[in-house]
């Protein structure tokens, strides 16, 4: 499958089949071709909108009016969407439950979990949901989603052979974040937002790959 990151939250994924997939869909930050599929979350207006395109597929919000945890399960072609999902801070301090879903892609043999706006560290259960994984995009910027000791946890805990990061906001942020990656796993940069992931391509230990962007 493709991968592209758009910028800031939102990557383009391209299945085999050529089906395409935006993540966290918003009025600001949108791939340049129509998606079949979006995902978003609703923790700020760069990760969701409230006027997607009438002719997505399928639109899948990562919360419910009614507060229940989002139970997302979507075949569509050679891609299967599902979600798991998660609290997030509210407002005013408190804790919103269920406010952000984190989104598993199914592609091309490979399983791919965006982690949206990650507010928490992961429970045994929410692990157990998300299963086996083979690339997860990552929330990086420490502050506005979870401090960096706690996507540190979250990353080990997830055991991703390939890990980009996204919602990096600068430089300095994105650099922090990679000082502390370095110290357990190799970083690699590259020079294009897109690239082709396979089974076979998947690196044999865990990296960090980051693809240019913000």
């Amino acid at each position: 499958m493709r991968l592209t990151y758009v910028g800031h939250a939102t990557f383009l994924i391209e299945s085999p089949q050529l089906v395409r997939i935006a993540t966290d869909y918003n009025d600001f930050v949108r791939p340049p071709m129509l998606p079949d599929i979006v995902t978003m979350n609703h923790a700020h207006s760069t990760h969701f909108t409230d006027r997607p395109d009438p002719g997505i597929k399928f639109v899948l919000r990562g919360w419910r009016e009614d507060g229940k945890p989002t139970d997302w399960d979507v075949q569509y072609q050679d891609v299967r969407v599902r979600s798991v999902a998660t609290n997030i801070r509210d407002w005013g301090g408190g804790t919103q439950r269920h406010g952000n879903s984190i989104f598993i892609f199914e592609v091309a043999n490979l399983c791919i979990a965006h982690l949206g706006h990650l507010h928490q560290t992961l429970t045994q259960q929410q692990l157990d949901e998300i299963g086996r994984l083979d690339v997860v995009l990552a929330p990086v910027d420490g502050h506005f989603t979870l401090d960096l000791e706690g996507m540190m946890e979250v990353l080990t805990a997830l055991k991703a052979p390939l890990m980009i990061p996204m919602h990096f906001f600068s430089t300095f942020t994105l650099s922090r974040f990679l000082e502390r990656v370095r110290q357990i796993w190799p970083v690699e940069m590259s020079e294009i937002p897109s690239m082709v992931v396979s089974k076979a391509s998947l690196p044999t230990t865990p990296k960090v790959t980051v693809l240019p962007g913000h």
